[in-house]
């Protein structure tokens, strides 16, 4: 048994050394192939110049330049940039190394301690409660049973709403260490994230699909909770500020629609402005309070960036956990 683990750890070594060495060669020749982008405004003095020297002759015309899609954030699947064979490559070896370095050290672990072995978490939780005692405060709160109508997929709606919403957060933050505010640096840093960044399409494609899914999943959790009458006392509350969270979620769309800086995102910008500025009594002021004045200029997309970034995220963040105490403190309503 021991010659049979022995082997079969030596065959891990030598699969995914190949593994890696295959990897790193692949990515090299990729790169070396792509080679850098052509420099046009070279090219089309050089162009120019060698039009000038054969006069009258017919020669072939240059390769135009590439030209802005007025649209960028409608082509974000990135088929033609080449990014999902290497994401695919560094999940698939990256997870059989993870795999097998855990194996290894699990068995170092048990060979050496002879005892069962513990998960790392369980490691890490045992040693704060050693020091904090907090499993006893806790367990209260976590430790209560869930019936087993509870236990149907569309009471998850709303955890599924939350956990889209970090997948916002974190893919966002990745995004603003490329994006500028600014309408010379916004499409640009767009199109430099979709383009010259790693993986950069494809966190901006995630960033877009889980927006989207987060709006469908805060609709589907209301419609639930209005047809099982959960917004009856004692839960008026819980209605209200479910309420203010699907608010913040249509900011959330409505700003980060602008960011782009495209014709469309200009327009539909301009569009939902205008059906807000004619709301009866504050129309007017909230017109204007959104535009940073009467048109969209600069100052909006600094102020659309600042509320999608700075304001909103804590709204959300806080109306989220007073929203999570209370169906936590009274429980979710029982079906009709």
């Amino acid at each position: 048994m021991k010659k049979l683990s022995r082997r079969m750890m030596i065959i891990g070594i030598i699969i995914v050394v190949a593994a890696i060495s295959f990897s790193i060669t692949t990515e090299r020749a990729y790169s070396s192939e792509l080679g850098e982008s052509p420099d046009w405004t070279t090219l089309t003095e050089a162009g120019a110049a060698e039009a000038t020297y054969h006069q009258g002759e017919n020669i072939a015309a240059l390769p135009p330049p590439p030209n802005q899609d007025p649209c960028l954030h409608c082509h974000i699947l990135g088929e033609e940039k080449g990014i999902w064979t290497p994401l695919i490559r560094w999940v698939t070896f990256g997870s059989m190394g993870l795999i097998f370095l855990f194996g290894t050290v699990r068995s170092l672990s048990v060979w050496k301690s002879r005892e069962q072995w513990k998960p790392i978490a369980t490691r890490v939780w045992e040693w704060i409660d050693e020091r904090y005692d907090l499993k006893d405060p806790l367990s209260k709160f976590l430790n209560k049973p869930v019936p087993q109508w509870q236990r149907r997929w569309w009471y998850c709606l709303g955890g599924l709403t939350a956990f889209l919403f970090v997948v916002q957060g974190v893919t966002g933050t990745m995004l603003a260490f490329y994006y500028q505010p600014t309408p010379e640096g916004a499409y640009a840093s767009i199109q430099f994230i979709e383009t010259q960044v790693r993986f950069g399409a494809a966190i901006r494609a995630i960033h877009h699909w889980s927006a989207n899914g987060m709006v469908l999943m805060v609709v589907a959790h209301m419609a639930r909770v209005y047809v099982n009458g959960a917004f009856r006392k004692p839960r008026e509350l819980n209605w209200v500020s479910g309420v203010i969270l699907f608010i913040t979620t249509m900011g959330f769309g409505l700003t980060g629609y602008l960011l782009p800086w495209d014709q469309r995102a200009y327009w539909a910008t301009t569009v939902a402005t205008e059906i807000a500025g004619g709301i009866p009594a504050i129309g007017e002021l909230a017109l204007v309070y959104m535009r940073v004045g009467w048109n969209i200029t600069s100052l909006t997309l600094s102020r659309f960036y600042a509320l999608h970034i700075l304001i909103l995220p804590a709204l959300i963040v806080g109306m989220m956990l007073l929203h999570f105490i209370m169906v936590r403190k009274q429980g979710i309503h029982k079906p009709l």
